[in-house]
Formats: C-alpha cells, sequence, structure tokens
C-alpha cells in the first residue's frame, strides 16, 4: 500500500483515536492472569496487540472479539498451557519483551520469533536482568528467535534501570510476580506506567512511587471492565498535521493524557504549538482527555533532557517533522534509543527529509534539522509505521504532493489512519 497526500486547505472537525497501544498489550496479558472474566472495550485492532491477543490465545486463554471490545476469560497465575507451536509475534517488540518476563516463569518451555525487521531488534537488555532472576533463554546474538525454558521458581531482583525503557521494567514487573520473594525496581528516569497503573486498577499489589516499585509475588488479579483511553501516540499525527497546516483547528476526543507518555506536549508547546486540553477525568486510574489544536507559528528547539526525551521516545519522528517546519535549526540529542526502533529512526527521518528538501545534519545520538520549505517527492518508510504516518501528516503542507511507498506497516498501530485523516479533510489517497 503507498499513501499519496497534498496540501489541504484546511483541516478541522472532531475525531478520535484508537485505543492505546501499549495499554492494549497489557490488557491482554493480565486479563489472562486474572481469576474470572475481563472486558476491555476500545481495545487496538492493530496487528501488534493482535499478535499479543494470539500468543495468549495460543496459551489456552479463550479470548473473544466483538467490535472494538475484548473478552478474556483469566486463567490465574498459574494457569498457563503449553504452546503447541512456536509463538509468531510478527512486527511486535512490545510483545516479544513483555512476553519473555511472562514465559521465563511458567512450568514449561516455549519459542517465540518474528519478522525480518523484529528478529533485528536487540533483546538482551531484557534477557539480561530476566536471567539474574533464573530464567533460561537461548538466541542467537541476543535476537529472536528465542527459546525459553520455563522456571517455575524464580529469585526476586534488586533492579537498577539505568537505560529508560518501560518494556524492559514491565517485563522484570511481570516475572516478579512469579518470584520467591518481593522484587524491588529503581528508575533513574521516568518512563510508561501503564503497567503499574493497570495492576492497581486489578487490584494486585504493587507499590510506587517518584523513582521505586515494589512489587509482591503471588497475588491475585481482579478482573475488571476497563474502557482503554485513545492512544496518545496516535492522536500526535493528527496534532503535527493541524499545527504545520494553515486555517486549522481540531479536537481529539477521549486521549490518553498520562503524564509519563506527554512530552511531546511539553516540546510542541516549546516551539510554539496551540494545544489546549480539556474535559480532564480518569478511567481506571489512566488520565483521560480532549485535546484541542489551532494552526501554530513554529519556532526551533534545543532538546537534550533525558526525562523529557524519555517521555515522548516514540513521537520524535513527528517532532522533526515540526523542526522542519520551524523557523531556524533545531537539534535534539540523547536520541540513542530511536537507533533501535521498527527502523533506525534517526537515519530514516534524515533520509527522507533531506529527499524532501529539509536540511539535516545526523549524529551518533541525535540529529539537528533546519526549518524551510518542504518540497514533494517519493519516499520509503523503511517498514516503520511511524515514519510513514509522520510524513503523511508533513504532506498536509508540503509545496507538491509527497509519496509514500510501502506504507502497510501502519496497520500495527494506527489501522483507521487514513480513515481519520479524512475526518479532518486531510487529502490523503490509498494508491
Amino acid at each position: 500500500m503507498d499513501l499519496l497526500i497534498k496540501q489541504s486547505d484546511a483541516l478541522t472537525g472532531e475525531v478520535t483515536v484508537p485505543g492505546d497501544k501499549s495499554i492494549s498489550h497489557r490488557a491482554v496479558i493480565f486479563g489472562s492472569l486474572a481469576e474470572g472474566v475481563s472486558e476491555f472495550s476500545n481495545f487496538l485492532m492493530g496487528e501488534d496487540c493482535l499478535a499479543t491477543l494470539k500468543a495468549l490465545s495460543d496459551m489456552g486463554v479463550k479470548c473473544s472479539i466483538n467490535g472494538s471490545k475484548i473478552t478474556i476469560h483469566g486463567v490465574g497465575l498459574r494457569g498457563l498451557k503449553p504452546p503447541t507451536k512456536s509463538l509468531n509475534l510478527g512486527n511486535s517488540g512490545t510483545s516479544a519483551r513483555l512476553l519473555l518476563g511472562l514465559l521465563g516463569a511458567q512450568k514449561f518451555n516455549s519459542n517465540i520469533k518474528g519478522d525480518k525487521s523484529l528478529s533485528n531488534r536487540p533483546m538482551n537488555r531484557v534477557m539480561d536482568p530476566l536471567r539474574k532472576m533464573g530464567m533460561e533463554f537461548f538466541s542467537r546474538n541476543g535476537k529472536l528467535p528465542i527459546n525459553i525454558l520455563g522456571n517455575e521458581s524464580l529469585n526476586e531482583i534488586n533492579y537498577e534501570l539505568t537505560v529508560p525503557s518501560a518494556q524492559v521494567k514491565s517485563a522484570i514487573i511481570i516475572a516478579s510476580i512469579f518470584a520467591n520473594k518481593n522484587s524491588k525496581i529503581t528508575e533513574n528516569h521516568v518512563t510508561r506506567d501503564h503497567t503499574e497503573r493497570m495492576m492497581l486498577a486489578m487490584n494486585y499489589p504493587i507499590f510506587s512511587d517518584r523513582d521505586s516499585i515494589s512489587i509482591e509475588p503471588g497475588g491475585k488479579f481482579d478482573a475488571i471492565n476497563f474502557q482503554i483511553p485513545g492512544d496518545f501516540s496516535s492522536s500526535v499525527f493528527l496534532i503535527v498535521a493541524c499545527l504545520i497546516s494553515k486555517n486549522s483547528s481540531i479536537t481529539i476526543k477521549n486521549v490518553g493524557i498520562n503524564p509519563t507518555r506527554i512530552g511531546f506536549l511539553e516540546i510542541a508547546k516549546r516551539m510554539g504549538a496551540d494545544i489546549k486540553i480539556l474535559n480532564k477525568k480518569n478511567l481506571n486510574k489512566e488520565p483521560t482527555a480532549d485535546i484541542q489544536v489551532i494552526s501554530s507559528v513554529l519556532r526551533s528547539i534545543e532538546l537534550n533532557d533525558r526525562n523529557l526525551i524519555s517521555s515522548a521516545i516514540d513521537e520524535f519522528p513527528a517532532i522533526f517533522i515540526l523542526a522542519a517546519f520551524a523557523k531556524g535549526k533545531s537539534s535534539f540529542d540523547g536520541l540513542n534509543e530511536l537507533r533501535v526502533k521498527e527502523s533506525d529512526r534517526i537515519k530514516s527521518m534524515a533520509i527522507n527529509l533531506e529527499e524532501l528538501g529539509i536540511e539535516v545534519s545526523e549524529h551518533e545520538n541525535g540529529i539537528a534539522i533546519t526549518g524551510g520549505v518542504m518540497k514533494g517527492g517519493e519516499i520509503e518508510c523503511f517498514g516503520d509505521h511511524r515514519v510513514a504516518m509522520s510524513f503523511a501528516a508533513a504532506g498536509n503542507s508540503s509545496k507538491a504532493k509527497i509519496l509514500i511507498k510501502d506504507a502497510d506497516s501502519i496497520i500495527t498501530s494506527f489501522p483507521e489512519f487514513v480513515q481519520k485523516m479524512r475526518q479532518i479533510n486531510s487529502l490523503i489517497e490509498i494508491k
């Protein structure tokens, strides 16, 4: 699937976005470990979350889908069954990392595999702390496919998370549920806390303060009815499209505004973005709100704040688009994590921005972008959904049409992307 986008006159209207991807993954895992039947509405029906759902189904969990609602019949902490085949996780790094923490604590052995992109992504930084708890993994160069030897008697861990990663943290938390004694994780930098919030919503004994988390093993997950808020990361592409387009104003309804996720808002506001948060409320310990966005004249930014970077890590392809339309030269440092996403996002964005006439200087840990006039052209998204959607947003204000080749990857996280863009009057076509 290719996407063709041309400059719009104005983006307007109200829109919603699909359920949060991070929360949807965790809903499947914790719903499966619960005792009783849980229902999760506004579940993200993207390929990544469905990969997690399929993996748990392959381990004996009864799951059903009705529109955007899933029903999960929990089997309790020790109720999973051995899969009869390798668990294929497609392109989902979240599935792989979280399930490593779960599978290594079972009474059975298992194997996980993925597509070409996922099989090139590093897993050792997840497996290393899990090995300290007694898990055993066998792989080539720390990448998928991975054979996992189950161990029902795990050691507790006291672990300092030196590199900010919610996925590493969450894998350790999940493993700690099955440990012999209480475990503790200390964070040097803020990371997403959806795991902790959902466990608390399901009454699991987990305790957290500003920089540490304590997990009691052998607790109980209560079944729950849970409305998943709209995915903030998905809303960002609509926000960017509106900010850089003339005479535009949109409102995105019922979006998750978890404080560990919304670093993008702070960055965009520093760049001059007119964004307002309205109608705040809480859904099962997750804050949500409506986001109002108005066309803005943007200015450059210098950014190297690690906490702010951590809370906006998935949004940097979109932030780079803001920089391309801003006045002046923006610089971003401390972005090492972008090198090991679905693509090398620093390189992927740099190549495409230069192709579209934007001055870019790439270095090991970051990038500098000089704002200018973005011409049209043809770009590659390197199999990366966020790269594809970032340039789709850019096409709403580029001088000429942008053709995005092989953009099928957007279905991993935002299968309704084209439909939602059209809802706000974006001139986007599927070719």
